[in-house]
């Protein structure tokens, strides 16, 4: 049975490899990725400092509701959750996916979205290093693993780990959330 997933990205600073592997990845196995952002449009991606390609908007985040979807994926880049992070109704959707139990992907600067949700107290989780004292600062557990899946929210560290990262997302999607729990 195909599925919805959500990818929430701000309208640029997007790590483009972030978000078109794991939307590779939900494509191909057979579910529907929507991309919602704050603002309507198209967002601005990037290959790490360099501008990458652009991506039209699906939904904004502001008329989109948890309840809509399956999954909800956050794609790093240092500009993307930093922005989303001060956006009221992105850290509200994150936070309504989390409390549903349906699976939450998070990969390199994502978790600052996590954080800000205030969602992370007592979950184990990886990301890009520096964000690990955010994460202890928010009752996480951080730890420098390229897989980690706790429960519901599934966490990489970067680029490199995608192969490990799409694989779970997609797992979650066909077992359910803890599908990988480690």
């Amino acid at each position: 049975m195909s599925k919805r997933v959500a990818f929430l990205v701000a309208s640029e600073g997007i790590e483009q490899v972030e978000l078109t592997d794991p939307w590779k990845a939900v494509t191909d196995a057979g579910h529907e990725a929507v991309l919602v952002s704050a603002e309507a449009g198209e967002v601005q991606m990037f290959n790490h400092l360099d501008k990458g390609d652009t991506k039209p908007v699906d939904v904004t985040v502001a008329d989109a509701k948890a309840d809509d979807f399956d999954a909800l994926v956050l794609p790093g880049g240092v500009a993307n959750p930093d922005n989303l992070r001060t956006q009221p109704d992105a850290v509200a959707f994150a936070r309504d996916f989390v409390a549903s139990g349906k699976p939450v992907a998070a990969i390199c600067h994502a978790p600052w979205t996590l954080v800000e949700a205030d969602v992370l107290k007592g979950r184990r989780l990886t990301s890009w290093p520096s964000l690990q004292t955010d994460i202890r600062n928010a009752g996480g557990d951080w730890v420098d693993e390229s897989l980690v899946v706790d429960g519901n929210l599934i966490t990489s560290r970067k680029p490199d780990d995608l192969p490990d990262f799409c694989g779970a997302v997609v797992e979650a999607l066909e077992h359910g959330a803890a599908a990988r729990s480690a």
